[in-house]
């Protein structure tokens, strides 16, 4: 029996013709960066906009903190696994029923890891954020029928509208209420409204858009990318852990100043995964077809355009970084510019650490993945409290640059193991 349509106006699925290589990343690339600078801003307003210094500003990186743990659980990193679907094994229907049902278990255990780590007046504003952050996970799912279909453009004009519209909403009742939880109950909803009345009726065009989930299919997802999500859950905790010490060790307002210089280098690790994104359902393709050489003119190229972000960035903020963060934070930031550059190298490892760990999943060895990131994890694990209590914020920085080049280092490993077994294609003998 036919499982039924979100929207039953509709006409069935249309032939939608895709978009060139170039297009897509074109789209994804600068929707993707447009939400990016958007969040960027809200972190940066949570800190103009406020009467009390920096504390809600430390109160909002705790959040994400704890929320980015979760959300990685929650996401079960079927993201990657439903974009590198090449074959279509599932469908839609069922990659959404299985995130609804772990946003809904993860939705428990992120805060009852809250309750254990947590003070408890920051038990609300982790909850609504999550609220707000799943959202954007089922949205995530949507756009992976888009990239399967080559058609970014419709993901990289939800990211704008996702944005501008949150940043919008959570300025405008911030400004207002000096309320947190307000302002972040206000960007779900205008998230809300862009899954509803954009991301919804286009992805529509290619499947059905509903929910459907067996026993049996739950446990294939459950089994097969178990691995990958203790990788991603280990991958995520890398700077949860070292941000929950300087917390622990320095306050709320240490935090909030070390996550508002961080914002600045944000864009080396998603500028990243902006550019290899796209291309995660074009190397398993190479790779499963036989084209070594193709895979690996297209992994040199895609690895020294993160190269390329990452020095453009370090000297443009060696340049302008002072007075980018005094416009933007006021002159009491201008203490803490030395914390810049440290960041933008931890950001860098961390680029690399995702897109090793993402391509491993692509070709489908995860147990690579999940070795290379749990001896990230083991570092961090060792090196938070020494390291955080030796230098402070920057304790932060060397810690996560640490674990990422470790994991790095052990994903690239693999790579090459992978490679080796690669077959030879027709057209490369």
């Amino acid at each position: 029996m036919r499982s039924p349509r979100v929207f039953r106006n509709e006409p069935a699925p249309e032939s939608v013709p895709p978009l060139s290589m170039k297009g897509n990343m074109l789209w994804n690339s600068v929707g993707s960066l447009v939400y990016l600078a958007c969040q960027w801003l809200v972190t940066v307003l949570v800190v103009r906009l406020s009467l009390g210094g920096y504390d809600a500003a430390g109160l909002l990186a705790l959040a994400m903190s704890v929320v980015g743990l979760f959300g990685t659980l929650a996401n079960y990193k079927m993201g990657t696994y439903q974009i590198s679907d090449v074959n279509r094994e599932n469908e839609l229907s069922e990659y959404l029923g299985f995130r609804v049902v772990m946003l809904a278990a993860s939705f428990v255990l992120c805060m009852a890891y809250a309750y254990a780590t947590c003070a408890w007046y920051a038990l609300p504003t982790i909850a609504l954020f999550y609220c707000f952050k799943a959202i954007g996970l089922v949205i995530d799912v949507l756009h992976g029928t888009d990239q399967q279909h080559r058609r970014l453009d419709y993901a990289g004009m939800s990211f704008i509208l996702q944005g501008v519209s949150t940043l919008a909403a959570f300025s405008a009742v911030f400004y207002f209420t000096q309320n947190l939880d307000l302002a972040i109950i206000a960007m779900g909803a205008a998230a809300f409204s862009v899954l509803v009345f954009w991301d919804i009726p286009r992805t529509a065009r290619f499947e059905p858009v509903c929910l459907k989930l067996t026993g049996a299919k739950a446990v294939f997802f459950l089994k097969t990318s178990f691995p990958s999500t203790i990788a991603a859950l280990a991958a995520g905790s890398l700077f949860v852990i070292p941000k929950q010490m300087l917390s622990y060790l320095s306050g709320d307002a240490a935090l909030g100043i070390y996550s508002s210089v961080a914002a600045l280098a944000l864009v080396v690790q998603m500028g990243a995964n902006y550019l290899y994104g796209p291309l995660l359902d074009v190397f398993p393709a190479l790779y499963f077809g036989g084209k070594r050489a193709k895979f690996l003119k297209l992994f040199a190229r895609t690895a020294l355009g993160i190269i390329a972000v990452a020095v453009v960035c370090s000297v443009g903020l060696a340049l302008a970084g002072a007075w980018v963060l005094e416009l933007l934070f006021g002159q009491s930031i201008l203490s803490y510019v030395y914390l810049l550059q440290p960041i933008l190298i931890a950001t860098l490892a961390t680029a690399f650490l995702w897109f090793f760990g993402d391509l491993l999943i692509a070709l489908r060895d995860f147990r690579g993945n999940l070795i290379g990131n749990a001896v990230a994890f083991a570092a961090v694990a060792v090196l938070s409290y020494p390291f955080v209590s030796i230098w402070g914020m920057n304790g932060v920085s060397f810690t996560g640059m640490a674990a990422c080049l470790l994991g790095a280092g052990m994903l690239l490993l693999f790579i090459v193991r992978k490679l080796g077994q690669c077959p030879v294609g027709a057209a490369e003998e």
